[in-house]
């Protein structure tokens, strides 16, 4: 494990270089034991693809403490090599007008657009981490026949609940934003309410399983979603 000062509020665990699903696994466990232990002057902890980020208020304490401290921490850890995180099931209307990328990613793949939706739903995904947006899942494990290049002028305005793919992963869109991955699909459950601050329906760790739906189920959930 790395140890890096960020500014003079943050120390960064570097346990790793690369996606990869047991260093994530690491990671996640030791934010979870960072949390567990209340170390005083901790004020939030970011967990990504193969660190964590500790913020603390340099009034409590300081970096070099900290950083003895966690390093202390890190050496107790009984890292996991698989996630026990938990499925969360995601509903999705592909193609029409809630996924109108569908067609193109069909065609750079060679494949016709039932069997895009067969591939993209056919695997679960891992969520590595959360950011751009607060919400906003970074999936690993898209299978490489999908993979397709994200939009070389970004749409100005994305509906909330829209699942694209950039590169080589795959997303949901939270909240109405703009952004470039190509749109193949949309979730009519609402996934992170920003007015009420709640907690999005997964965190990172946890694993997305995309369902298929029909349109007409689609409208049927986001009627019983405005009624909450």
């Amino acid at each position: 494990m790395r140890i890096k000062a960020v500014g003079d509020r943050g120390v960064l665990l570097e346990l790793g270089e690369t996606i990869d699903e047991a260093v994530n696994c690491r990671v996640m466990e030791l934010n979870r034991k960072i949390n567990a232990s209340y170390i005083e002057g901790i004020t939030e902890t970011v967990p990504a693809f193969c660190s964590v980020l500790v913020c603390y208020d340099p009034l409590i304490t300081d970096y070099d403490l900290l950083s003895s401290r966690l390093e202390e921490l890190s050496k107790t850890v009984a890292f996991r090599k698989k996630s026990a995180g938990r499925i969360v099931e995601i509903p999705v209307c592909y193609g029409g007008d809630l996924g109108p990328d569908l067609s193109f990613v069909a065609e750079h793949a060679g494949r016709k657009e039932q069997e895009v939706i067969r591939i993209h739903s056919g695997r679960d995904y891992r969520i590595y981490m959360l950011g751009f947006l607060p919400g906003f899942p970074y999936l690993g494990g898209l299978d490489k026949r999908i993979h397709t290049p994200r939009l070389t002028s970004p749409r100005t305005k994305i509906p909330a609940g829209s699942v694209g793919i950039g590169g080589e992963q795959t997303g949901i869109y939270p909240m109405e934003s703009p952004g470039g991955w190509r749109l193949i699909g949309r979730t009519p459950c609402q996934l992170f309410d920003v007015k009420r601050a709640e907690k999005p329906l997964y965190e990172a760790g946890d694993t997305i399983r995309f369902i298929p739906i029909s349109l007409q189920e689609f409208h049927k959930i986001r009627v019983e979603q405005e009624k909450r």
